[in-house]
């Protein structure tokens, strides 16, 4: 029945589009996971959940993304009575050597990169909700059905809009994104993701030890100025924009050339090319609103100004550090 119901899907979403093809289940898988955490965690009036769901859910959506192509495949063998399906495309089998069963490289390279990320924000995440039993952030919606269906909601689409680029990459039959040799955009946006993810980590650790500091009477600070904290009063945020920034260079950079916009469906225009541009900068655009304006940095700000607004050293700090770029000297 299982098997069914994925055919059936699969078939109702083989648009004629590449990108539409991948882009429809993956958008769709995301929704439908949030909604599967989301329902029992709105019951139960917990977060405990949230964070590790959005992370999940970033993993499972990537995955399937990189094998979609390799499971209509499977399908349509099935459907047309094949005694041997054929096999889902290895990691380890990459495009480029006259092997055209496999994946390419860039695919594999960007989704590891959002592998990565999320296995290591969702533990770090749901560590930190389980030591401190609560997230300050749900205080106020946790009781109202609504604002926190509205939360899951919005974290589907928040995974859905970050993977843009990376959908659009894994929707390109590899054979095309071969055609296209190394760039210095696939150089220039990886070197921006490690460099930004290597940031955010250094600041998260930081931050946790000086935590494990205070509650251990080691020093007897109210807030934080020191190491990445002193050159931006939001540094995990800056690498949290710059990795995701990475991640759609390397995506645009590819996306734009004439042989992957044949593969997209395009006929490598103008219009084309600013659908590649809009796919692949909508995700560190929609991080970067969400964090500066929405949920990051307003609701730290509200949180430390009510806290600490009436002292001097504290007005000192936001006044001599940039709240987001790093400052260098």
């Amino acid at each position: 029945m299982a098997s069914g119901l994925l055919h059936k899907f699969l078939h109702l979403t083989s648009f004629r589009s590449p990108f539409l093809r991948a882009a429809v289940p993956s958008v769709a898988a995301a929704f439908a996971l949030q909604t599967a955490v989301g329902v029992p965690s709105i019951l139960a009036r917990t977060e405990r959940f949230y964070d590790a769901s959005g992370s999940a859910t970033f993993l499972a959506v990537t995955v399937l993304s990189l094998y979609l192509p390799g499971l209509r495949a499977r399908a349509a063998a099935s459907l047309a009575g094949a005694a041997a399906k054929p096999p889902l495309p290895s990691l380890l089998s990459l495009v480029g050597g006259g092997n055209a069963g496999g994946l390419h490289w860039r695919q594999v390279a960007l989704s590891a990169a959002v592998v990565f990320w999320s296995v290591r924000l969702g533990s770090y995440l749901f560590r930190r909700v389980l030591q401190e039993g609560h997230d300050s952030r749900f205080d106020t919606i946790r009781h109202s059905p609504s604002k926190f269906t509205g939360a899951f909601v919005g974290q589907a689409t928040w995974v859905s809009l970050c993977l843009m680029p990376v959908l659009a990459v894994n929707s390109v039959p590899p054979a095309m994104l071969a055609a296209v040799p190394l760039r210095l955009t696939d150089v220039l946006g990886l070197a921006l993701f490690v460099g930004g993810f290597a940031f955010e980590i250094v600041a998260d650790r930081q931050k946790d030890r000086w935590l494990q500091q205070r509650r251990e009477k080691l020093h007897d600070e109210p807030f934080m100025t020191s190491g990445l904290w002193s050159r931006s009063q939001f540094p995990n945020y800056f690498g949290e924009c710059a990795l995701w920034t990475g991640i759609a260079t390397t995506a645009a950079g590819v996306l734009v050339t004439r042989p992957v916009q044949l593969g997209l469906g395009f006929s490598g225009g103008l219009a084309g090319k600013v659908f590649a541009l809009a796919a692949s900068f909508v995700s560190p655009a929609f991080v970067t609103f969400l964090l500066l304006k929405v949920t990051g940095v307003p609701l730290s700000e509200k949180k430390y100004d009510k806290k600490y607004g009436h002292r001097q050293d504290y007005q000192q700090w936001k006044r001599d550090t940039p709240k987001f770029f790093p400052k260098l000297f």
